[in-house]
């Protein structure tokens, strides 16, 4: 039976299972994707979404302090400040996603890729630049002619 069970919880050491979500939150925030289990996707999604409605929410100087007692990089929290609050300014909520990809072959996990909703995942100007450019032609191969004797 599930009662009494409110929230979902990581099996580690509570000083252990604090850092390991801020740590999984803060590499969702730079990279916009991870891979991790299942589990503990669903306790960094909701973090993600009260991060950003902070810091849409409140004015910048008191966002900043919220967002950096979680988040561990200043990068992380200057990513939310400047690019996540105008990308998400039209969405309250559901700002993760969570694609299923198997198993962990060691232990059998349940793996996901979390990612950001929107999220420009691995592009590059280099990759742009390489689909922006015009496809050479292709030629036409030559007709190898035989000769009967």
């Amino acid at each position: 039976m599930r009662h009494r069970h409110a929230s979902t919880r990581l099996p580690q050491k509570p000083s252990h299972a604090r850092m390991l979500r801020r740590n999984l939150v803060t590499s969702l925030l730079l990279y916009e994707q991870i891979r991790t289990t299942k589990k503990r996707a669903q306790v960094v999604a909701p973090l993600v979404d009260r991060l950003v409605a902070i810091a849409k929410a409140q004015k910048p100087y008191n966002a900043i302090r919220a967002i950096n007692r979680v988040v561990t990089d200043d990068n992380a929290s200057r990513k939310i400040m400047e690019v996540l609050v105008q990308r998400y300014s039209g969405r309250a909520s559901g700002l993760t996603r969570m694609v299923p990809v198997g198993s962990r072959k060691g232990d059998g996990a349940l793996l996901v890729d979390l990612s950001l909703v929107d999220a420009e995942l691995g592009k590059t100007d280099a990759a742009e630049a390489k689909t922006s450019k015009a496809k050479k032609p292709v030629r036409a191969k030559k007709a190898k002619t035989t000769v009967k004797a």
